[in-house]
């Protein structure tokens, strides 16, 4: 395996948890207190921004965990980043089940003309949790693999 290969994964894992944590942090709260109209328009704003490079990021991490952990790290280390790519892979499961298809069908209204029932649909309670819960998801997996690679040095 390359010397390229962990800090890649390192580096990938890091930034999606950079961004997920920034959303929880500054993102989420502005959205949670905006009204309807304009909480639409702002949530429409920010799912446009992340793609391709959360997928990217998660992708390169779920893959390159999975490599470490069955063919360059024995022991703990491979355990760890194994375990780094479970967690990954259950952000990426939440982000497409949960937070994606929210995204496209915020992106889809018209902040001018919401639909007369908005207030019940409404994703904001829902989309925040499963935002959160990918968010120490994440968080875990760069955690596993930050200590994977201090076994290895």
């Amino acid at each position: 395996m390359g010397p390229w290969l962990i800090p890649l994964v390192v580096l990938a894992n890091g930034l999606a948890a950079g961004v997920l944590a920034g959303t929880q942090l500054g993102g989420w709260p502005l959205l949670r207190s905006l009204p309807a109209n304009e909480y639409v328009r702002a949530h429409a704003f920010f799912a446009t921004r992340y793609d391709p490079f959360m997928p990217i990021c998660l992708v390169l991490t779920v893959l390159g965990d999975l490599v470490l952990g069955v063919f360059a790290a024995e022991g703990v280390a491979g355990a760890l980043f194994l375990t780094a790519a479970v967690l990954a892979v259950a952000t990426v499961g939440i982000s497409l089940v949960k937070n994606v298809p929210v995204n496209k069908w915020v992106r889809g209204l018209d902040p001018a003309h919401l639909p007369g029932d908005f207030a019940e649909r409404d994703p904001r309670r829902n989309w925040g949790g499963w935002n959160r819960a990918r968010t120490v998801l994440c968080t875990l997996a760069l955690a596993a693999n930050c200590v994977a690679l201090g076994l290895l040095l």
